[in-house]
Parts: structure tokens; sequence; C-alpha cells
């Protein structure tokens, strides 16, 4: 199947920058003790902040740095690059392809997200587990929703990465967009702090928007704090994924009705 073909291939030429693999993971593990003594400190004065435990608190930060390269939180992917070619004007090649750009991109990060996630989201973790006290999923079901929601928030993270790259077809430069989407990315997924800690009102918009697919709801469900609504937490992540991507198309539809490249 030539998305699977395409999936493999990014796999394979991502795992050709070992040194930064290793670079990456030692950075992560390394901010993974300084955030898990951060929140230990957190959860002493207050053991039931965000009805976690800090047991709970510190398998959030390990799974935070591991989900951290593996969704892309701060951009990057073949989203960068689709960007370059649409401000150079090569994305004319990409569009002539018998297969549509959002699933050929899409295939590409997944493949990209799959490396990431079984070597810059295992080994920082697998130190974590050796390091601290990290909860376990519950059960077998619970592990292999996690691993579903993972692809979820892939997903997710992709569409809306895709969305700011073919801002460059109006702007001929992304940049801005992707450090404001960065942005918003880190203070709304969870990565930062877990969203059961936002107040009030700020709490339930976090807890609605796309963002929250990327960290929060796979940690929740890694932890247990979804079980018995399971379908429900998958189901936010999958409605989320289909309406960004169906936005992808609008937008995709839209630049190339009328395509001006830069430079003519």
């Amino acid at each position: 199947m030539l998305h699977v073909a395409i999936a493999t291939r990014a796999f394979r030429r991502y795992s050709t920058y070992r040194a930064a693999t290793l670079a990456g993971m030692f950075t992560n593990s390394v901010f993974g003790v300084i955030y898990s003594f951060a929140y230990l400190a957190l959860w002493r004065a207050n053991p039931t902040a965000g009805g976690y435990d800090s047991v709970d608190a510190v398998t959030y930060v390990w799974l935070g740095q591991a989900l951290l390269m593996t969704v892309a939180l701060w951009g990057g992917g073949t989203t960068d690059g689709l960007a370059e070619r649409i401000r150079t004007g090569d994305v004319a090649i990409d569009l002539y392809r018998p297969v549509g750009l959002v699933g050929w991109y899409l295939a590409a990060d997944l493949g990209r997200a799959a490396y990431h996630l079984v070597t810059r989201g295992l080994g920082p973790t697998l130190l974590g587990l050796l390091l601290f006290d990290i909860r376990l999923p519950a059960s077998t079901a619970a592990g292999l929703a996690f691993l579903l929601s993972v692809v979820l928030a892939v997903v997710v993270s992709f569409a809306i990465r895709f969305l700011v790259a073919a801002s460059t077809f109006w702007l001929l430069d992304d940049a801005g967009v992707r450090v404001m989407s960065g942005a918003l990315a880190m203070f709304f997924s969870g990565m930062v702090l877990p969203l059961t800690l936002f107040p009030g009102w700020l709490g339930t918009l976090a807890h609605a928007l796309p963002w929250s697919a990327f960290v929060q709801v796979p940690n929740d469900i890694w932890l247990g704090h979804h079980e018995g609504a399971l379908l429900a937490a998958l189901g936010f992540q999958a409605l989320w994924a289909l309406v960004l991507l169906g936005a992808c198309q609008v937008v995709l539809g839209a630049a190339t009705r009328k395509v001006v490249v830069q430079g003519g």
C-alpha cells in the first residue's frame, strides 16, 4: 500500500540521524528529572492537586517527554518541508502526484512519529521507570487505548501543522504563524502544566481545544482517569482529527484554485 510505503520510508529517513536522536534522548531525560522534582515539590504541598497523586504527577512528566517529539509539539516534521516547497513553488510537483497532498504528508508524518515514539519516547521513559515511581496502565486494554490515542494525537497535531504550513500560500513565509502555533500548543496541550490545574473557565476552554488531544488526553488514558469513558476520550480526539483534516482539504482547495508561487 502506497501510504504504508511512505510511512516506512519516513521512519527509515529519521533513523539515519542517530547522533541527533541520542542527544534528544539525553535532553528529554534531563528535563524529565528536573520536572519530576519540581512536580514532587508541588504535590508535596498539595497532595491531590488536579485530581492526581504524586505518582500520577511524575508519570505525567515522563509521558509528556515521550510525546514531545512524537506529536511535534513545537512544530517541525514533514509539514516544515511542505512550507518550504510552497515558498519555492516546488509544491506544484507534489500536486501532480496521483495521491492527495494531505494523505501523502500525513503518512510521512506518522512514520516520523513512530520513530520518535520508539526512540525519544521509550528511552527516557525507561530511565524514568528506573529513577522514579511511575504508574503503568492498569490493563492491556488501557495500554492499547493509549497507543491509539497517541496515533490520534499525531493526526490532530499534523492537521494543525499542515494548516500553518498552508498559510505560506498567502503569506510566503509561515515563520510567524508557526511560532504562535507552537506557543499555543505548549500552553494548551498540558505540556507545561496538566490542564486539570487550570482554574474555572480557563480549564474548561483548555480541555475543549484541540491542543488538549496532544498530551493531556493520552496521559489521562494511561493514568486511568478516563476509565469507563475511554470511547468518549478517543472520540474527542477523533472528532478534532476529522474536523481539522477537513479544514486542511478546504484550505488546500482554496489555495490551489489559483496557485501563485513566489517569483511569478
